[in-house]
């Protein structure tokens, strides 16, 4: 799962967001290699809508955002032209209670300040609630960001934040009984869709991905076909284990994983 080499360029980034006790390892796979980005650079960050108090299908915030390492601007040009768009709309209200989105700022922050490309970081964020699991809406959405990329300045990278497969009771999705091959059958389940993501397929993510429970189902089948209408050749897995590794029970388990598409 260790590449080689730098990538000439990285168009996006799949990345974890429960708690860091659990993820925060996995997700600092991926952004160590985001800190080679060029900069200034635009980070399109999509979030899942655990809440349900999106108001759309797609919720941008205008926000700024404000984390112990300090403040990260909002590209609001970028924000605003998103939604001149139907569906897509600006909205506050659901940001204020997501967690998928905000939990990767300070990654961004921490890793951009440590790079040896800038001593100071020069980025900014999009912030966008993905509340919609409709295939066809979620490739009409792909189409407007490349739009918009190709128009921006900056450098620009998607960012789709999700967890992958919430197995267990306390997710209602239970496959396959509890035994001592449920660590190997969690990752076997969770591998389905990264090969799917591996090849840059997006409406094979999108079905696998149906059958399963991962909470991130629509940003990445988004991350997928955006960053392969631009032109991305390769996905790559950083890293993947499960909520189980870290605490020795599989009886509730959550699938984390990495992934960059350049």
């Amino acid at each position: 799962m260790k590449k080689n080499k730098v990538p000439e360029k990285i168009f996006g980034a799949i990345v974890p967001h429960a708690g860091y006790v659990f993820s925060g390892s996995c997700a600092s796979h991926a952004y160590s290699e985001l800190v080679n980005v060029k900069q200034p650079v635009t980070f399109v960050i999509l979030g899942t809508d655990h809440t349900g108090k999106a108001n759309a299908e797609f919720s941008v915030s205008f926000e700024d955002f404000l984390t112990p390492f300090g403040k990260v601007k909002n590209e609001i040009s970028f924000s605003q032209s998103l939604v001149n768009n139907k569906e897509i709309i600006h909205d506050e209200i659901p940001h204020k209670f997501e967690h998928s989105i905000e939990v990767q700022v300070p990654f961004l922050q921490f890793c951009l300040k440590n790079s040896s490309i800038l001593k100071k970081p020069s980025f900014s964020i999009v912030p966008v609630i993905v509340s919609t699991d409709n295939y066809e809406e979620l490739l009409r959405f792909s189409k407007i960001l490349v739009e918009l990329i190709k128009k921006q300045k900056n450098s620009v990278v998607l960012i789709a934040s999700s967890d992958f497969t919430h197995y267990g009771p306390n997710y209602g999705f239970i496959p396959f009984r509890l035994d001592n091959q449920t660590r190997n059958k969690i990752y076997s389940l969770d591998n389905q869709a990264i090969e799917k993501i591996l090849r840059l397929d997006s409406k094979g993510f999108y079905e696998q991905a149906k059958k399963s429970t991962i909470c991130g189902l629509s940003p990445i089948t988004i991350l997928i076909e955006t960053t392969r209408l631009l032109k991305a050749k390769k996905a790559e897995l950083l890293k993947y284990y499960t909520s189980g590794d870290i605490c020795d029970d599989y009886e509730n388990a959550v699938g984390y994983a990495s992934l960059i598409i350049y």
